[in-house]
């Protein structure tokens, strides 16, 4: 029993959450994708045009990106917990957070569970349920892709 228990430790320690952005959309406002988490499908993302990873006004390069949770107080704007993609090139402080258009980011991932041109939909109850289902994992990896 002791054994079954340490390897669950053990085991929980080493899960990492794999989240997967794939890109499928681009308009002149912005980038539309599907995220996926340990290969499930869970919902649609909204990022800015591509425009050379100029900061806060550009989605993200596509790559492949350690993340983190960052909790509410850590932001200035966002007080609840959300993630931070880690070591993007020449930029900093990009999240996966809330939002619906375009003009709710400067340079983060937005997601939701519906969506249209320019916009996701359902992003509160989205985000809630993407951010419960990562609670048992302290490893996270973003893959970012064009499809």
């Amino acid at each position: 029993m002791r054994l079954l228990k340490a390897l669950k430790i053990q085991n929980k320690q080493t899960m990492k959450a794999n989240i997967l952005i794939i890109r499928d959309e681009f308009t002149e406002k912005s980038t539309l994708g599907k995220l996926y988490l340990n290969g499930e499908f869970y919902g649609h993302t909204l990022e800015l045009a591509w425009k050379d990873n100029k900061k806060n006004v550009s989605c993200v390069p596509k790559g492949v990106y350690n993340a983190r949770k960052r909790s509410g107080d850590e932001s200035g704007k966002y007080k609840y917990q959300h993630i931070e993609i880690l070591d993007v090139p020449n930029r900093s402080k990009i999240l996966i957070h809330i939002g619906n258009y375009p003009k709710s980011t400067q340079g983060c991932v937005l997601l939701g569970s519906t969506r249209a041109l320019n916009f996701v939909g359902n992003s509160r109850k989205a985000f809630y349920s993407f951010m419960y289902d990562l609670q048992e994992f302290d490893d996270l990896e973003v893959v970012i892709k064009n499809r």
